[in-house]
């Protein structure tokens, strides 16, 4: 989602109101009122009406118009005809209970981590962790890398190679503005892990009148908010919705086994909060190479042989998902709330706070004999805004597990801006299951380093001021001085560039037309200093129309320094900024490289009648 979407209230825009049979009223995963620019009103059976930015009317079956920003007209399809070409795509009416939409970005970590390191899409890029690869974007896939990769082989294989690290916290802060923007058309989203999600399909697609209308609005949805490439399945349970979501079609009522049937048994060790290679492994030397030829065997047999862990993967095999995505009453002693005063805004202290509430949770929840697998952190401000996300967890959480999720809200709520201080936190175990042998984490402790080393820095700023730790900023920019900032750790940085202990990729000179060509000056000295460039006749050189020199380079003048030969160089690099503003802007500046006979290669820039270096290499 874009930020000023992110940020702003949660009345207006995107509420939705409707009366009349067939229609629905959403108001609140976040307390979205029902009033307000860009509402939605439904009158009648199956009529739907919006007005705003992405204004929709229904103009009869399949008719679209496009005016405006997103404008258009659609109607619902609700003829036979086109149920039946619904179901012969895959995509059902979606009437069961436990139909389950998933939403999946592929590559989410390299996405995020691309995003966060300014790394263009078309760049071939890798996370890397323990020297090897732990995901890949599609770009470099095609240039042979793969998961598991040394990191030394996957160069070799691709010399342009974008070389990131893994971030759990980042992953899940960037996939925030993805979650509230289905959040805005579909409520009841719980995050699976970073970059999938998933859902009830039955509000969503009976609110666009079929599966694939709600696939399609939501796909359109988060592409048009965040920009961001998504995919959506729908299937009986999560784990066939998530794997329908990764070929991107449905999968029909009541056919989830049927579909299940000929993938591999290494689907069933895709969740990286589960570890099941050993299984798929002895599965394979058994011969069992498919999720068909697993679900098979008798689950008596299955339990005799391979244990607990393989019952349950029996059973994802067999189509049968053990927890749906629908909410449940959990008893109200087991929740832990806690009023904070004086109301919370930093990251940090409401972190804290969360620490001491979770550790509740988990005592409450222990003494029932129970772990929590489905975690809801609620949170209200100052303004009275209701806040929910609900985590939603392949394995029980541990203590230290709770905590990271909820510091990962709170970064999201708090350290985008927006929401406001908080005044209440409430930590609710949404679903339960007996408490037995719980494993790591959802995703390890990757990036434990840099949470102790973000708590130090937030202590030295405590101590020197809040400008006295900052972070370097690499944004984008046409010469070396516009491409870094300096912010105040711990606030907002509209890119999320990566922290400061992580050396970011920087993107090719296509992202930013004009731009220098690497490499990029080592120093740039606080002010310009002005130089004068001759030519071999002694006069100055000169810009000469939009793309030459009068005359070639021979000899560089400074200040307080011995007149130096100019050995080689490269340019000149014209560009002109700000050329539409009142005025004209600053003018053209012409950009020359330039070496000298001492070695020292230097940047200059030509404007303003005169010659400065503005960039030591």
């Amino acid at each position: 989602m874009v930020q000023d979407a992110e940020t702003g209230a949660r009345t207006g825009a995107g509420a939705c109101a409707a009366t009349g049979a067939g229609a629905c009223a959403v108001t609140g995963v976040e307390a979205r009122a029902v009033t307000g620019a860009g509402a939605r009103a439904a009158t009648g059976a199956g009529a739907c009406a919006v007005t705003g930015v992405e204004a929709r009317a229904a103009t009869g079956a399949g008719a679209r118009a496009a005016t405006g920003v997103e404008a258009g007209a659609e109607g619902r399809v609700e003829g036979r005809a086109e149920g039946r070409a619904e179901a012969r795509a895959g995509f059902g009416a979606g009437t069961g209970a436990e139909r389950v939409l998933a939403l999946w970005s592929p590559d989410w970590p390299v996405t995020a981590a691309a995003r966060a390191a300014h790394v263009p899409a078309h760049r071939p890029a890798a996370v890397f962790h323990a020297n090897r690869v732990q995901a890949c974007s599609a770009t470099a896939r095609s240039q042979g890398i793969r998961r598991g990769l040394r990191r030394r082989e996957a160069q070799a294989r691709c010399p342009e190679l974008a070389v990131l690290t893994p971030d759990t916290g980042r992953d899940a802060r960037l996939f925030e503005p993805v979650v509230r923007a289905v959040e805005e058309i579909a409520p009841g989203v719980e995050v699976v892990r970073p970059g999938l999600l998933v859902l009830p399909a039955r509000g969503p697609v009976g609110w666009f009148g079929g599966e694939r209308a709600a696939a399609e609005r939501l796909i359109d949805q988060v592409a048009l908010r965040t920009r961001t490439e998504c995919q959506v399945g729908v299937a009986d349970g999560t784990f066939a919705a998530v794997l329908a979501a990764r070929r991107g079609r449905g999968v029909p009522p009541g056919r989830s086994a049927e579909f299940l049937a000929p993938l591999e048994v290494s689907e069933l060790d895709r969740d990286p909060a589960v570890d099941r290679a050993e299984l798929v492994d002895l599965l394979r030397r058994l011969g069992l190479r498919s999720l068909g030829a697993f679900a098979a065997l008798p689950a008596a047999d299955v339990a005799s042989r391979f244990g607990a862990d393989a019952v349950a993967a029996h059973r994802l095999a067999r189509g049968l998902d053990p927890r749906p995505p629908a909410r449940r009453v959990v008893p109200e002693e087991l929740a832990a709330a806690m009023e904070l005063d004086p109301p919370v805004d930093r990251v940090d202290a409401a972190a804290f706070a969360a620490r001491g509430l979770a550790g509740r949770l988990h005592e409450a929840l222990a003494g029932h004999g129970l772990a929590c697998t489905r975690l809801g952190v609620h949170a209200r401000t100052e303004a009275g805004e209701e806040l929910l996300r609900v985590w939603r967890c392949a394995e029980p959480l541990t203590p230290g597990g709770t905590v990271d999720r909820v510091r990962w809200q709170l970064d999201s709520w708090l350290g985008r801006g927006g929401s406001g201080a908080l005044v209440a936190l409430r930590l609710t175990p949404e679903e339960t299951v007996v408490a037995g042998v719980l494993q790591r984490g959802l995703w390890g402790d990757v990036g434990e380093a840099d949470e102790r080393a973000g708590r130090a820095l937030v202590r030295a700023q405590a101590l020197l001021g809040p400008d006295g730790v900052v972070t370097p900023v690499l944004t984008g920019g046409r010469d070396p001085a516009e491409r870094v900032r300096l912010v105040p750790w711990g606030e907002e940085r509209e890119t999320d560039p990566p922290a400061p202990v992580r050396r970011p990729v920087p993107d090719p000179p296509a992202s930013w037309p004009g731009r220098l060509p690497a490499p990029s000056p080592s120093v740039v000295p606080p002010e310009p200093v002005a130089v004068g460039l001759l030519a071999a006749g002694g006069e100055e050189v000169r810009p000469s129309g939009t793309d030459l020199l009068d005359a070639a380079p021979a000899r560089l003048v400074e200040t307080g320094r011995t007149a130096r030969e100019v050995r080689d160089w490269a340019g000149p690099w014209p560009v002109e900024t700000r050329w539409w503003a009142p005025g004209g802007g600053p003018g053209p500046t012409v950009r020359v490289q330039v070496v000298l006979d001492d070695g020292e290669a230097l940047l200059l820039a030509h404007t303003g009648g005169r010659w400065w270096v503005t960039g030591v290499y």
